[in-house]
């Protein structure tokens, strides 16, 4: 036997070598948990939130295709499909969902139920999505710029809105920005900086194009 093979004899304790070989393996694993714990939440997440995405969206677009008026409009069930958002400047064409609970944020973007909705005439849309996980559909609204456009594409219509305001708030004071107004507007929030919830990006928008109505007046 080679005089550096290490042996465990019976009632011999084993020395700090030991020790430092099982740390070390222990630390191994408790990485590779936790890189898998955040792959998982990055990209992992995505698979829910795009099974949710493929399941709504057939519905929302024949609801698009065969438009209503909004006199016609009735209470939307939370979690199901709410309206299309889409912002060219980052690339975004989502599914919104109606509600912000954990499971609606899951499925896409969500509406705040207690704000308006894009067909009425005053008011504020408030829409939150997530920033790092769930397909991440606000990872890049950072990057949206004054005067860009946002749509919602809804059962009652399409509406266009041009961006105001981009900046950020702490998150205890960030739902000052869900205050209604008297001018159809729309505002979307999410955290920040990414990776982080300290604070609220908030990017604010003025109504600018709604679907034009035809009197059905003789």
């Amino acid at each position: 036997m080679a005089d550096d093979e290490e042996v465990l004899e019976p009632g011999r304790r084993p020395d700090w070598r030991t020790f430092a070989r099982w740390f070390g393996l222990a630390c191994l694993i408790a990485a590779s948990f936790l890189g898998g714990y955040v792959a998982w939440l990055l990209w992992g997440t995505g698979i829910t939130t795009q099974r949710a995405q493929d399941e709504l969206r057939p519905g929302i677009e024949q609801q698009i295709a065969n438009q209503r008026s909004p006199s016609a409009s009735r209470p939307i069930v939370p979690g199901s499909a709410y309206a299309v958002i889409e912002i060219p400047r980052i690339g975004l064409n989502m599914v919104v969902v109606q509600g912000i609970d954990t499971a609606s944020l899951e499925a896409g973007p969500g509406h705040y139920p207690d704000t308006a909705d894009p067909w009425d005439p005053t008011g504020r849309v408030a829409i939150a999505g997530h920033r790092t996980t769930y397909l991440h559909p606000f990872f890049d609204l950072n990057e949206v710029q004054l005067g860009d456009q946002i749509t919602l594409l809804t059962a009652y219509g399409t509406y266009t809105y041009s961006v105001t305001r981009n900046f950020v708030l702490p998150s205890d004071t960030s739902g000052v920005v869900l205050t209604q107004t008297k001018a159809p507007s729309l505002v979307l929030t999410t955290c920040n900086p990414r990776y982080s919830a300290s604070q609220r990006l908030i990017v604010e928008a003025a109504r600018v194009r709604s679907p034009v109505r035809v009197s059905s007046a003789a």
